[in-house]
């Protein structure tokens, strides 16, 4: 009696190795099955009997990438102990597979943590390349079952936007439904023909041939899919699809075997071209959306562009070229590789590895994009071109990640209640019909289990969602991911910051008070309020009208909502609020107070001047909760009433952790809040919240903290945003109505006998066409309502 390994499935050919009662086919299973069990992962085997892969047992095929050259080219970043790498793993199929290569940091002590891309078939892996080779990762995962795919292709982080192999199998469908048609055409027609009576046998046996390779080539991807959904205790919609194909299959061979027919071998070649072109078609839409995900949506992101004469300008981020100079600021992310050529540099990484830990740079060396500035502003000569899709990985990390919950969820129970019933009226059905005529019962059944199928339903929220975002990312507002849509539309809840959120900076607004200045400390102070990207501290900059010469700062420290120092020129300077400078705020105002060596010299006044048209938006606003946050005193308060009439709550002098804890408290009442904030003392509160709005005005300080990316000219339009995205989640029900409408009516038809397979074939995709335009059509007028120039 044949065996099978406990850990692959696959049959033992050549030795039997026994160890802890089971059997596997080589030592490698059993060392996999050892790992597991040692770090406590045996519920892998629960997840997914036999999902294992055999190992291979060349234990030098990877050491090409211990070259120098090799390894800088594969890996996506790699600095002190630390490189990312990302691999192309092509046996990637199932929740048990995400499950164990996610856990990779359990199984060996020098991987700092994995993340599966299961749409990409893709693995990113955070390791300590001082103690684990890049080849002994790739032999690790190998021997895991999980063999790394390396060529050029992927190297060069090219994506392949359509399976290839899905072409062919439409080609071979189309080449048999095209030859399949032409040979059941005379029978069709024949009548009592002697010529077609001789032949007819001939025929049908080159039918049958002919679609024995589409049965089993062309519908494997089916059967996979329902396979590992069986395998993981899932009915997925593909299972009704695979009954419909085995039952035509059976049907048309019984019949030809007992010359009661032809058969149906045209109709089942038909069905799955159209099927296979309807999966293209979805593949290709995914497939823009992620494209315009990927290298459009950040485009208006800005960076500060530094000329030669040390002149600064605000540049599209995709404006930036190989050899520009930009300034990066204090808790500025850097958005290309670049060298540093003056500044302190001191970087942190943990938006990149996921680990705190900061490192030193002197100017002449490299740094990556995605590593974070504290401390003084650094000037960088940029050496890579812009990587919108990288940008993209970086605001969409694990660790900034919110509990999500949304349609994609209620898409999948739709799906499983949906299959459940569908198999539920095809019994019916084929009961009813077996009865009256065995033939018609057939048809029938195949017809139910195709029109069925709910692929227009899986299509409608992500394609009307991604009308949404290239709407919204028109009129410069710019959202994170899809979920954030649905999110934006279930919030009750405001909570504004003041201070460049509600306000925006003009420098003829500012004041000083104080003893005189002399130039030498105010170039000084210039060239410290140039190293914070705070709102009050990019007006003080531009205030200050002097000649713009940069002195190196020195010991550069900010404690966000409080203030910065620094030495500049062997001086220390102290810039930020009274308590900060050890002074009192005499009057309720909005002031920068500067110390020189611990003297207190003046402090600069700022009159808040605010945005445009906001008392109309809060007139149309009265379906929200209003509270407003500020670090500020209460000054404006008597302003703010008059402006926000509607408000339920104000406070002020917060810090950024009150603020955090003051958006808690509103969560614990059970309110959904969106929270818009600069970005900066807000990050907190901005995470916190349900929904972070960043709002940025001539340039956007990339953080990950944030759900979207605003910007400040809009803010008085924020009742435009929120009510599009209320409008696409009625669009996405609406487009659920179709979808069921079309399966109503093609069950009807079909449960009376009324449908040939092929048709049913052929409604099927036509719905998922008539969703798509519908959502394509609905969301432009939807835009066009709130957004006439940019829809």
């Amino acid at each position: 009696m044949s065996e099978n390994c406990f850990h692959c499935g696959q049959g033992i050919e050549k030795k039997r190795i026994s160890f802890d009662e089971k059997i596997f086919c080589c030592t490698g299973c059993k060392s996999v099955y050892e790992i597991l069990n040692t770090n406590n992962l045996s519920n892998f085997y629960e997840l997914n009997k036999k999902a294992g892969i055999r190992p291979e047992e060349n234990s030098s095929q990877f050491d090409y990438l211990d070259t120098k050259e090799i390894f800088d080219r594969i890996t996506d970043f790699s600095e002190g102990n630390t490189s990312l790498v990302t691999f192309r793993i092509p046996v990637i199929h199932c929740s048990s597979c995400i499950w164990l290569l996610e856990s990779l940091h359990t199984l060996h002590k020098d991987i700092h943590y994995s993340q599966v891309n299961f749409t990409r078939k893709t693995l990113q892996v955070s390791f300590n390349h001082n103690e684990l080779k890049l080849s002994e990762l790739a032999k690790f995962l190998t021997n895991l079952g999980y063999k790394p795919a390396i060529n050029l292709e992927t190297a060069d982080k090219n994506e392949d936007n359509l399976d290839k192999s899905l072409l062919i199998k439409l080609a071979v469908a189309g080449f048999a439904f095209g030859n399949g048609m032409f040979l059941a055409f005379p029978e069709y027609i024949g009548g009592e023909d002697y010529w077609m009576e001789h032949y007819k046998g001939l025929f049908r046996i080159l039918m049958f041939l002919l679609s024995v390779p589409v049965v089993f080539y062309s519908a494997s991807d089916y059967y996979k899919s329902a396979w590992y959904g069986l395998k993981n205790k899932i009915v997925n919609i593909d299972v009704p699809i695979v009954l419909g194909i085995f039952v035509l299959f059976g049907r048309s061979i019984y019949e030809i075997a007992t010359d009661y027919g032809p058969g149906y071998f045209d109709t089942l070649c038909g069905l799955l071209f159209f099927m296979l072109l309807g999966k293209i078609f979805q593949k290709r839409t995914y497939s823009s959306l992620s494209y315009d995900r990927d290298y459009k949506s950040f485009y208006p992101i800005a960076v500060t562009k530094v000329d030669f004469n040390g002149v600064q300008e605000n540049i599209l981020l995709s404006e930036i070229k190989i050899g520009d100079r930009i300034l990066v600021r204090n808790q500025e992310i850097i958005p290309v590789d670049a060298i540093l050529i003056s500044g302190n540099g001191n970087i942190d990484n943990s938006f990149i590895t996921g680990e705190s830990e900061s490192i030193s740079k002197n100017p002449g060396d490299k740094i990556f994009a995605g590593g974070k500035q504290i401390g003084s502003s650094l000037e960088l000569e940029v050496i890579k071109n812009v990587d919108q899709s990288y940008l993209t990985q970086l605001w969409n990390k694990e660790a900034f990640k919110k509990h999500e919950t949304g349609l994609d969820t209620l898409i999948n129970d739709i799906s499983k209640y949906f299959t459940f019933i569908i198999l539920g009226i095809a019994l019916v059905a084929g009961i009813y019909w077996y009865f009256i005529d065995l033939e018609t019962m057939f048809q029938v059944i195949s017809a139910v289990l195709i029109i069925a199928c709910p692929c227009a339903l899986a299509l409608s929220s992500p394609f009307t969602f991604g009308h949404i975002m290239r709407i919204l990312g028109r009129n410069k507002f710019y959202v994170k991911d899809t979920l954030t849509i649905e999110k934006i539309a279930k919030v009750n809840a405001l909570v504004f910051d003041k201070t460049g959120t509600i306000t925006h900076r003009k420098k003829s607004n500012i004041r000083y008070e104080g003893s005189e200045i002399q130039e030498f400390d105010l170039l000084n102070i210039k060239s410290l309020v140039k190293n914070s990207n705070h709102p009050l501290s990019k007006s003080l900059y531009e205030f200050l009208e002097i000649q713009d010469d940069y002195f190196p700062v020195d010991n550069f420290e900010e404690i966000s909502g409080k203030g910065y120092e620094a030495s500049v020129r062997g001086n220390i300077y102290k810039i930020g609020s009274a308590k900060y400078n050890n002074q009192e705020s005499k009057n309720l105002e909005t002031a920068v107070y500067i110390s020189k060596n611990n003297e207190f010299i003046g402090k600069f006044i700022f009159k808040n001047e605010y945005r445009e048209n906001l008392k109309n938006l809060f007139t149309k606003l009265t379906n929200y909760k209003i509270f407003i946050l500020s670090g500020d005193n209460a000054s404006e308060e008597n302003q703010l009433k008059e402006i926000i009439p509607n408000y339920s709550s104000m406070a002020f002098n917060q810090n950024p952790e009150d603020k955090l804890n003051y958006i808690k408290n509103l969560q614990d009442e059970g309110l959904k809040v969106i929270m818009l904030g600069d970005g900066l003392n807000d990050a907190g509160a901005l995470k916190q919240s349900n929904v972070g709005i960043a709002i940025s005005d001539d340039s956007n300080s990339f953080t990950p903290s944030s759900d979207v990316i605003m910007n400040g000219e809009k803010v008085s339009q924020l009742d435009h945003y929120l009510n599009v995205c209320k409008g696409s989640i009625t669009i996405v029900k609406m487009t659920f109505i179709i979808s069921f409408l079309y399966n109503i009516v093609g069950l009807s038809f079909a449960v009376t006998g009324h449908m040939d397979p092929l048709f049913a074939a052929l409604i099927m995709p036509a719905s998922s066409i008539t969703v798509i335009s519908f959502t394509t059509i609905s969301t432009w007028i939807l835009g066009r309502k709130y957004f006439k120039k940019q829809a």
